[in-house]
């Protein structure tokens, strides 16, 4: 994990799914445990059909052959639906290409407004991750409590 990381980046495929649901649960801020993510109606198998349809487009990142960061999107809607990487992994980069490698692949599908919801806490990282990145706050919040960020494609700055 030192000096000699090699990181991949690639889209998501089925076989990703379980490392995906996995590093999910061990994020350091908003981990969501495999059993509350079912609880929300995310499973490995929803997944994988949501996937399998082209619904859902998303990149993962590995380094060798472990699973560090992923992000995916909802192409019907345009929800960013997760972003998440390893907390040694952090600071990297990893989130930035990664989350715009999935605006690319939304944008490719024809959406034209993206969304997602995030911590209004601004002690939180992804806070200012993605104001930073372009994204703006709509003054709606989700039903558990997130601030909804939009931006349009034309206006984010580019991750490159």
């Amino acid at each position: 994990m030192g000096t000699g990381m090699t990181l991949t980046f690639r889209p998501a495929q089925t076989r990703d799914i379980e490392e995906m649901f996995s590093l999910r649960g061990r994020t350091r801020e908003n981990p969501i445990s495999r059993e509350d993510l079912a609880s929300l109606g995310f499973t490995p198998e929803s997944t994988a059909a949501r996937m399998a349809s082209g619904q859902v487009a998303g990149w993962v990142c590995r380094d060798e052959s472990s699973l560090v960061g992923f992000c995916s999107g909802d192409s019907l809607s345009g929800e960013i639906l997760v972003l998440a990487v390893l907390p040694e992994f952090e600071g990297k980069g990893i989130g930035k290409q990664l989350l715009w490698r999935v605006i690319e692949a939304l944008k490719s599908k024809g959406c034209r407004g993206l969304w997602l919801a995030a911590s209004p806490d601004p002690g939180v990282r992804s806070y200012g991750f993605y104001r930073h990145l372009g994204w703006r706050a709509t003054g709606k919040m989700s039903s558990s409590g997130d601030e909804i960020l939009a931006y349009r494609p034309d206006d984010l700055k580019s991750g490159r």
